[in-house]
């Protein structure tokens, strides 16, 4: 297994990732994913803040960092942080658990650059996923509602979110990953 960045070449297959995501999220719960920009995961590409983990020369799974998320954390984004977006499985891969790996990588790679949280969002209406997340080592500060913002992607308009961070400790680094 390798946690490496996501490139333009991969571009088709992560939009093809989101839609199974929709798909399946439509099965399980109440509301999904409306869809992405296409100059929004460009931009993430070019910043190298798309990431993919790959088995066996699969992709596996993709998920989007970013270490500013002022419009959902308000006054906490001034703490130095990494921000988890978009985890997406492979339907082939599901169940394998990468929201683990996601965040071992990130505490290493967070370090690295000086970052002291792990942090995301999710449905604050979702208690099945907020258990899942405090499972992984997540901490659940409790939900907030998003300031309206053309910024954000559509699915985060009139919904309440439920916030989550891990405190990074000092010793992780970069060596030995």
């Amino acid at each position: 297994m390798q946690v490496v960045p996501s490139t333009l070449n991969d571009i088709e297959q992560i939009f093809e990732l989101y839609d199974a995501a929709i798909a399946y999220q439509k099965t399980v719960f109440n509301k999904h994913w409306q869809g992405f920009e296409r100059s929004l995961i460009e931009r993430e590409l070019s910043e190298q803040r798309q990431w993919k983990i790959l088995i066996d020369g699969q992709i596996a799974c993709i998920f989007a960092i970013d270490f500013n998320d002022p419009l959902i954390w308000k006054e906490k984004d001034a703490d130095p942080s990494i921000y988890l977006h978009r985890i997406v499985t492979n339907p082939k891969f599901r169940g394998a658990n990468f929201v683990n790996e996601i965040v071992e990588w990130a505490k290493v790679f967070a370090a690295g650059k000086g970052k002291e949280y792990i942090r995301m969002d999710t449905w604050g209406d979702n208690p099945r996923l907020i258990a899942y997340y405090e499972k992984c080592g997540f901490s659940y500060l409790g939900n907030i509602i998003p300031t309206a913002s053309s910024i954000l992607p559509k699915h985060y308009e009139d919904i309440e979110l439920a916030l989550f961070e891990i405190p990074i400790e000092e010793k992780q680094s970069v060596e030995g990953k």
